[in-house]
């Protein structure tokens, strides 16, 4: 009989444990896209040699333990790392960090890593709890020059001091640059499933125009209002716009057809993709000189065939794909763009916004353009260049995204 009233209370003791328990799932938080730098994104020979490099990143959702992804994607050679640590930053705008936070990453249990040439290497897993929209800094030690893999177009400046600096609370004296190096991801563990939107795309989504340091992408506006909504908060957002990216062909970084199984299909917990690429491809094709009106529609289909593709593996991996429409550019300067150029915008934004095609659409084109001049950005939201927009543009961008796209 005893064993017989044991066994119920055993059972209703477990309950409440069990109640409590989750499947604690991967996501990135925050992630860029890496690339070889060219041009003036170059660093000086011997800028990184025996150095700390300490650099500020933004997690678009909360964790309760963290990992970084550290990238030798255009190294030719191994990439090696004397250490790295993480910590919460003071601010955006300074290295000093919350010496309290500090906190020693590990390769397979080792201080040091060296990374393959092409490839990225995943920290082990540390208890660090991160809220969203936080400001988390990741120094990386190189007691050697390292071969640049970098996301240029970071808009968040980063400290580098000769020696080691990995538990330096302020770093005085640091020398400073407005570039992301080896810094692939944040990656976060939650007791939640994940949910994740990547946006892909150029320099409107990597931030041209907007403020160094001031985290105002339309992609940050869009994370800020994903964790102002109970209903939405679990959701991360991450940024993996290229400047100068196109569609078809190589440009600044790699095509979005040639890195879209690395910078959206592989990121852990992507859900939904948001695309908003073209401008690039469409400008360029006139650029030096004009073209034949087949050449324009041979054009206009390549673009839209690559959206096909992207569309459908995207798809093959469950990832909800939701087409943005091109922004008005007939004002810019560098492009000088005609009346069959914008023809060209109006066709494919079309097919984008035809059902059937995207899963979902975001009509940047009908919030950004001007009403009494539609092939130009309204003047508020234009930088200066006729192109790209500034930073109450891209307020306005974020703000035109329905959040129903994400339910």
């Amino acid at each position: 009989m005893r064993s017989l009233f044991l066994l119920p209370l055993a059972l209703i003791a477990a309950s409440p444990v069990q109640a409590k328990q989750c499947a604690p799932a991967w996501v990135a938080a925050w992630a860029s896209a890496q690339y070889k730098p060219v041009n003036d994104a170059v660093l000086p020979p011997g800028t990184l040699e025996d150095q700390t490099l300490r650099q500020i990143v933004r997690p678009s959702v909360s964790g309760d333990r963290l990992r970084v992804r550290v990238s030798n994607l255009a190294g030719t050679q191994a990439l090696r790392i004397a250490g790295v640590s993480i910590a919460r930053a003071l601010g955006s705008g300074s290295p000093a960090i919350d010496p309290a936070s500090i906190t020693a990453l590990r390769f397979d249990g080792r201080a040091d890593v060296v990374v393959p040439p092409g490839a990225d290497y995943l920290s082990d897993p540390v208890t660090l709890k991160v809220a969203a929209l936080e400001n988390i800094a990741v120094s990386i030690r190189y007691d050697r020059e390292p071969e640049q893999t970098s996301h240029p177009g970071s808009r968040a400046t980063s400290w580098h001091l000769p020696g080691d600096h990995l538990a330096d609370a302020r770093m005085a004296g640091a020398a400073h640059f407005d570039h992301w190096f080896h810094l692939a991801a944040l990656e976060v563990e939650r007791c939640a499933p994940p949910r994740m939107i990547v946006a892909l795309g150029d320099s409107i989504t990597d931030g041209r125009g907007s403020t160094t340091n001031g985290n105002d992408r339309w992609t940050d506006r869009l994370a800020e209002r994903l964790q102002a909504d109970a209903r939405h908060r679990d959701i991360a957002v991450v940024n993996q716009g290229i400047g100068g990216n196109r569609l078809l062909d190589d440009g600044l970084g790699p095509s979005a057809l040639a890195r879209l199984d690395r910078d959206v299909l592989a990121q852990p917990g992507v859900t939904h993709l948001i695309l908003l690429e073209g401008v690039n491809d469409l400008g360029t094709l006139t650029r030096e000189a004009p073209v034949s009106r087949a050449a324009h529609e041979a054009h206009v289909a390549r673009i839209i065939g690559a959206y096909r593709q992207i569309v459908a593996k995207a798809h093959g991996k469950g990832i909800k794909a939701i087409g943005a429409t091109i922004l008005p550019y007939g004002a810019n300067d560098y492009y000088h763009p005609d009346a069959q150029n914008e023809a060209d915008r109006q066709a494919v934004n079309a097919w984008i916004r035809a059902p059937g095609h995207f899963d979902g659409v975001i009509d940047f084109d009908r919030a950004m353009r001007d009403p009494t001049h539609p092939d130009r950005l309204r003047p508020a939201y234009d930088v200066g260049d006729g192109l790209h927009p500034s930073p109450a543009g891209y307020r306005a961008m974020g703000g035109a995204i329905p959040l129903s796209l994400f339910d």
